[in-house]
C-alpha cells in the first residue's frame, strides 16, 4: 500500500507541475486552455474554473493541456446549417445550439447564410418575416453546444497559432523547465532538511578500500591522486573518477601531512558506466549555499547518467532494460520506499530531471519535437503545413505508444522472470 500511494503521489505532482507549466504559460500568452488532464482515459473527476476544464483521468501515464487552436476541436457549422441563438442582455450571441434544439426553448432557431466565428464574430441570417439578412454579433465568450456538451468558442487571438513564435515556444518549454525547477526546489529542500556533506574529515566505513588502506577516522583529507580539494564535493569528484583503480590519498592526522595509497571499488551508476568508492562519509552540517551546490550537482549528476544511457543507442549497446515504464517505474518506486523517505526524495527528483530531459528530446508528439517546429517556423519564416504536421506527430505518437506497450511487457517479463 505505501509503494502504490508514494507512486501515486509521485506520479501526480510530476504530471501536475509539468502541466502547470504549460498551463500558466499559455494562458500568459492569451491562449484559451480547454482542459488540464492529469491521467489518460476515461475521465474520472472533473470541474470548471476559468474557462478551464480540470479532469483526473483513469489511466497514470501521462496528462495534457488542450490549448484552443492545436487540433481542429470547433464546431464546423456551415451555411445552411439549423442552428439555435441564445442571447445576453446587449443581444449578443452567448450560446450556439448545434443540436437537441427542441432541449432547449429559449434558443431562437435560425438557418446560417454567413458564419464567423474566427475573426469577425457573427452570423448572419434571413429574417423568416421580411426575408431580409440580419447579422447577429457573436460573443468573445460564446458557447457552442454539441450533443448536450459546451464548449468555449475561441476567436483567433485566443488561439496557439495567432501568438508569436516566442510565446508558443515558451508555452511548450514551460513543462520541462517546470519538471527542472521542482527537481532543484526539491533537493534543496531536502538538503537543507538533512545537511549537507562539505568537510573532508572522514568517518571510515569497515572493510573498505579506505579501512584496508589505513585511514581512520578524522582524517582530513587534503588531495586526491594529487590534485588539491577543499570540499567533500571536490574529493568525491575526483575518487570516482578513478574506478578500480590505485589512487594517492594526501591527509592529515593529528596536525601531521600524511599519504597512502588506496586500491578503490567501484559501482556502476549506468549501463557501462562506474564511479569510484572509497568507503567514507563525513558529519552532515547545515548550511544554505552547501544546499544550493548539492542540489545542483545532483542535478548535473542526474542528468548525466540519463545522458549517458541515451547514448548507448547511438553506440548500439542501448537495451530495453536501461529503461522503465509505468511498471518498471512502480517496482522502483517499492525499493525506494523500502530504503525510507530520502530515497523517495531523491528517486522522486530524479524522475523529474528524467521527465524534463526526455519531453525535450526532437521526438514527435513530445515537447521537443514541437519546439523544432516552432524553430523551422521562426527560421522559415511559415509553419510547417498542418497536414505534414499532423501527420508527423500521429506516426510520433504511434511510436511512443508502440514503445510504450514493448517497455511495459519488457518491464513485467523481467519482474516475474
Amino acid at each position: 500500500m505505501n509503494t502504490l500511494l508514494a507512486f501515486i503521489a509521485i506520479f501526480s505532482v510530476l504530471v501536475f507541475v509539468h502541466e502547470w507549466g504549460h498551463l500558466y504559460f499559455a494562458k500568459k500568452a492569451g491562449i484559451l486552455c480547454y482542459e488540464f488532464a492529469i491521467g489518460m482515459g476515461p475521465k474520472l473527476f472533473s470541474f470548471m474554473r476559468n474557462e478551464t476544464v480540470y479532469t483526473i483521468r483513469l489511466l497514470p501515464i501521462g496528462g495534457y493541456v488542450r490549448m484552443a487552436g492545436e487540433d481542429p476541436e470547433q464546431t464546423n457549422i456551415r451555411p445552411g446549417y439549423e442552428i439555435g441563438l441564445v442571447f445576453d442582455e446587449k443581444e449578443f450571441v452567448t450560446e450556439i445550439i448545434v443540436n437537441n434544439k427542441s432541449k432547449h426553448p429559449e434558443a431562437h432557431v435560425v438557418q446560417v447564410e454567413r458564419i464567423d466565428l474566427v475573426h469577425e464574430l457573427f452570423i448572419e441570417t434571413h429574417d423568416e418575416e421580411s426575408g431580409e439578412l440580419v447579422r447577429y454579433n457573436v460573443h468573445e465568450r460564446a458557447l457552442i453546444v454539441q450533443d448536450e456538451v459546451a464548449q468555449q468558442n475561441a476567436p483567433w487571438h485566443r488561439q496557439f497559432g495567432a501568438k508569436s513564435v516566442p510565446k508558443r515556444a515558451m508555452a511548450i518549454f514551460a513543462g520541462p523547465l517546470m519538471n527542472f525547477v521542482l527537481a532543484f526546489v526539491v533537493l534543496f529542500g531536502l538538503f537543507l532538511y538533512t545537511g549537507v556533506r562539505e568537510s573532508t574529515e572522514l568517518i571510515v566505513d569497515l572493510d573498505t578500500p579506505a579501512d584496508t588502506a589505513g585511514l581512520q577516522d578524522q582524517d582530513t583529507v587534503t588531495a586526491v591522486q594529487g590534485v588539491e580539494v577543499a570540499s567533500w564535493n571536490e574529493m568525491t569528484e575526483q575518487i570516482q573518477a578513478h574506478p578500480n583503480q590505485e589512487v594517492t590519498i594526501d591527509y592529515i592526522r593529528d596536525g601531521e601531512s600524511m599519504q597512502t595509497s588506496v586500491l578503490l571499488d567501484q559501482r556502476e551508476i549506468a549501463p557501462g558506466e562506474y564511479e569510484g568508492v572509497l568507503g567514507v562519509t563525513t558529519e552532515f552540517e547545515f548550511s544554505l549555499t552547501g544546499a544550493i551546490t548539492e542540489a545542483g550537482a545532483s542535478m548535473v549528476q542526474f542528468a548525466t547518467a540519463i545522458f549517458d544511457t541515451l547514448s548507448l543507442i547511438i553506440t548500439g549497446d542501448f537495451s530495453l532494460d536501461y529503461v522503465a515504464g509505468p511498471v518498471g517505474i512502480y517496482d522502483v518506486t517499492g525499493q525506494a520506499v523500502s530504503m525510507g523517505l530520502y530515497s523517495v526524495v531523491m528517486f522522486a527528483a530524479l524522475l523529474s530531471v528524467n521527465l524534463g530531459i526526455i519531453n525535450l528530446l526532437p521526438i514527435p508528439a513530445m515537447d521537443g519535437g514541437r519546439l523544432c517546429f516552432l524553430a523551422y517556423e521562426g527560421i522559415a519564416g511559415k509553419p510547417v503545413s498542418p497536414e505534414k504536421e499532423g501527420a508527423i506527430q500521429f506516426v510520433g505518437f504511434a511510436f511512443l505508444m508502440l514503445l510504450m506497450i514493448v517497455v511495459t511487457w519488457n518491464d513485467i517479463s523481467r519482474l516475474f522472470s
